[in-house]
């Protein structure tokens, strides 16, 4: 670096141009000087205009005595610089920009630099936009002729300006004489290039000037060779600007493109914060932190909106920072900390105002707002905290968080063009941000519809042990169109069922919810299993017509599929249909897979209607009974058979817990996840054995009523459950009679003793229970009044050749 001027290291991109012509014209308005580009343009060679008149090409030039006359009168007709028309050598006109620029030498002699560009061809091609800039614009620019040797001969005063050198140093000395120490060889090397062939080149260099502000400036510079009347080159013409501002814009658009590719890529709040700062670091500060509205990371509550007039500040949280230093040592609060911001800060005028904040220099003096931040007073004064900037991150009116940007290391304070790109940068990050934050709202309902949906446990009572797994295609937001639950049943028995909703993701998962809920109330009715799917098939038909009407369009097809079994451990029966789904695998204890053949029976929904057929068989305590969806055995490359087989290998170790079965079997899973909702419901059986159950036969006569107080007394005595004799003599009293007064056949007393203790009467009648209001003259009605008023629960279920009516209590008393 000299006194003056210090090159950048990169060395200067040098690529020819033909975009502007250029003469040289002295004060009495005689063509001096022509260049090939000027031919062009114009036709006339550098024999038929040096020499001579410019008027020869310049029309009304003839009418001003001197060349500054003619410029003044195109400065007070055109504005300057201007649009004019001169003359081609064929005759024609053409419309040009025309620019003069003023050159001085030795002893106060002046010459003028004409620059003429047609408007026409030149703006169809592919131009240099630092050169068209700086001939077309009223920027400054800096001109220098030099002779063959390379002395300047000619100069303006902008060249001053522009790298420091005064025109008396710079008049009869090379460039590398009046800058020694700098890159000068590489661009006299251009000059001679450019003198030797008469091309016009272009290039751009950086520069530190050591008289202004430290800060580097982009120059493009022109070399124009100008020649004489015999077409030899008599001197090299040099334009420069200063395009640092042009550079400025590409850099930001750069840095915009990058944030594009760098912010947004996941929608996690918390990483696109620490991206932004990241960046920001890596572009322009020492230190950056983004601290967000504390509802923002976690989706909850509404949107904080921007308003001058509410003084209550909102809490934030440190989501991203970055520094220079390792371990960023400006920060007093790591990622995911609460961070406080005080009533009189910038950060607060931010919030309140909506607006960004540029402090160029920190006023650290009393009395300022650091004194009421002693905590970042501290980091300031540490770490040599001298200038930031606080940009809000918002989207519309709703504030997401503010960012904050430092530099300490960097000696150079923030300006307004840091501020403009920091602000188009956090403009970028806070559109990530919002999509993110409306995803996080968003994943949150979805996993609140999961557990919503899904049981929390599955409670299978002494009937069963039961684990599962579910792995939906919608990773996105964890939930799907499939159903499992283990629902308990009268008389100690347990529904299982799985189901699989068309389609996945929230509005098949919502569908599933309402699936549900039906398999829920038609299971509470003690359906059998292919009457219970006939009624949800009916439910999913009615549903759809009802979510057309809603949409005011045709009934849409809304397809699922069902397995539901019923698995009683008093007999270890199993009762099961389906519903357009594949059939349970069954594992006995020995670890023998089978698929039982089960009727596949219609998908549910789809109108197609008939009976759903149900099986039955007896299943050995310890058998496993496996439901699945088909997104668990179903590949692209693979049909069904060869999914079921794989599964079937999976679960023949019985003695493997259930939950390592249950990991198992989704790990046979082709990688990448399923392509459909995989779901896994896998029980074991158990029985209750004789110990826990009483069953007798009843005469159907006045004496059966009494017969059957005296036996449930007993047995009760013996299960250790005296305090529920009251209660149990009445009931049993009051199905007995019924029993009695509306069948003809023999009556059955079954006691169980399980989870609570259930009482069991059957007879041969099919007419149902109904629960009735007894007016006070009626002498019956009360009896069913009063078994819902001593039990838990109670109901009927209906069985080949009649019905049982049941009801529980609960052990504990």
């Amino acid at each position: 670096m000299t006194d003056q001027v210090a090159f950048g290291r990169r060395e200067p991109k040098t690529r020819e141009t033909s975009e502007s012509a250029i003469a040289m014209v002295d004060e009495l308005g005689e063509v001096v000087a022509w260049t090939q580009v000027a031919e062009r343009l114009l036709g006339y060679s550098a024999r038929e205009v040096v020499g001579g008149s410019a008027a020869r090409v310049l029309p009304g030039s003839e009418d001003a005595p001197t060349t500054s006359a003619f410029v003044e009168q195109c400065r007070a007709l055109n504005g300057w610089p201007g649009t004019t028309a001169v003359r081609h050598r064929n005759g024609s006109m053409l419309d040009i920009n025309l620019r003069f620029s003023m050159v001085s030498g030795d002893s106060g002699s002046v010459r003028w630099i004409l620059s003429m560009s047609d408007i026409g061809p030149v703006a169809g091609r592919e131009m240099n936009a630092s050169a068209r800039q700086s001939l077309l614009v009223r920027a400054p620019i800096g001109i220098s002729v030099r002779d063959p040797e390379l002395r300047c001969t000619w100069v303006n005063d902008t060249m001053e300006r522009h790298d420091g050198v005064s025109r008396d140093r710079r008049l009869g000395r090379r460039f590398s004489d009046a800058l020694p120490g700098a890159k000068s060889e590489a661009v006299e090397a251009v000059m001679r290039q450019v003198i030797q062939t008469g091309t016009t080149t272009v290039h751009e260099y950086r520069a530190w000037l050591a008289t202004g502000p430290l800060q580097d400036h982009t120059f493009a510079a022109s070399f124009f060779s100008l020649q004489g009347a015999d077409g030899r080159a008599l001197a090299v013409c040099t334009v420069t600007v200063d395009v640092t501002e042009t550079r400025r814009v590409r850099e930001r658009l750069a840095v915009l493109g990058q944030a594009g590719t760098h912010l947004g890529g996941t929608l996690d709040v918390m990483q696109t914060s620490q991206e932004l700062a990241d960046l920001a670091v890596t572009l322009f500060a020492d230190y950056a932190s983004v601290d967000l509205e504390q509802s923002v990371p976690f989706g909850e509550g509404p949107p904080v909106h921007i308003d001058p007039m509410n003084e209550r500040l909102p809490s934030f949280r440190r989501a991203g920072v970055a520094s220079i230093h390792h371990g960023a040592p400006e920060s007093a609060w790591g990622r995911g900390e609460p961070v406080p911001v005080p009533s009189v800060s910038p950060i607060a005028d931010v919030v309140h105002t909506g607006t960004s904040h540029l402090e160029p220099i920190v006023d650290t003096a009393p009395g300022t707002w650091i004194d009421e931040d002693p905590v970042r007073a501290q980091k300031i004064h540490e770490s040599g905290m001298h200038s930031l900037m606080v940009v809000p991150i918002r989207t519309r009116r709703a504030l997401l968080g503010v960012a904050l940007f430092i530099r300490t290391g960097n000696p150079a304070p923030f300006q307004e063009d840091d501020l403009a790109l920091a602000e188009e940068l956090v403009g970028r990050a806070a559109l990530a941000l919002d999509n993110a934050r409306q995803y996080t709202r968003e994943h949150s309902v979805a996993l609140a519809l999961q557990r919503h949906l899904l049981p929390h446990r599955l409670r299978g009572g002494l009937a069963v042990d039961a684990a599962s797994r579910y792995l939906p295609a919608d990773m996105d937001h964890g939930v799907g169109g499939d159903l499992h639950d283990v629902i308990p049943l009268s008389g100690a028995r347990v529904a299982l069922v799985v189901g699989d909703v068309v389609g996945h993701g929230i509005n098949a998962a919502a569908t599933m919810g309402r699936l549900r809920t039906a398999v829920h109330t038609l299971a509470d009715m003690d359906l059998p299993p292919g009457e219970l799917l006939a009624h949800l098939d009916d439910t999913v038909q009615r549903l759809a017509e009802e979510d057309a009407d809603a949409l005011d369009e045709a009934p849409a097809v809304v397809g699922a599929t069902c397995v539901y079994a019923v698995y009683d451990p008093v007999t270890r029966r199993c009762t099961m249909a389906a519903a357009g789904h594949p059939p349970p695998a069954i594992v006995d204890p020995q670890g023998h897979v089978t698929f039982p053949e089960l009727p596949t029976g219609t998908p549910l929904g789809i109108g197609l209607g008939g009976p759903f057929e149900a099986v039955e068989f007896d299943l050995p305590e310890g058998s496993l009974i496996a439901l699945y969806s088909d997104g668990l055995i179903e590949t692209r490359d693979n049909d069904l058979d060869v999914g079921m087989r794989r599964l079937g290998v999976a679960l023949a170790e019985p003695g493997r817990s259930l939950e390592d079965l249950c990991t198992g079997a989704m790990d046979t899973l082709p990688g990448h996840g399923p392509r459909d909702d995989a779901t896994l419901l896998v029980v074991r059986t158990r029985s209750l054995g004789p110990a826990r159950i009483a069953t007798w036969t009843l005469p159907n006569d006045e004496t059966a009523a009494g017969t059957a107080r005296q036996l449930a007394a007993r047995r009760l005595a013996e299960w250790g459950v005296e305090h529920l004799e009251d209660s149990t003599k009445i009931i049993v009293s009051e199905l007995i009679t019924n029993a009695a007064r509306h069948s003809d056949g023999p009556i059955q007393l079954r006691l169980i003793q399980h989870q609570v203790l259930t009482c069991e009467v059957s007879d041969t009648d099919l007419c149902s229970p109904r629960l009735r209001r007894a007016r006070t003259i009626d002498e019956h009605g009360r009896g069913l009044s009063l078994v819902a008023h001593l039990s838990r629960r109670w109901g009927f279920r209906s069985i080949p050749n009649g019905k049982i009516v049941w009801a529980e209590q609960d052990l504990v008393g």
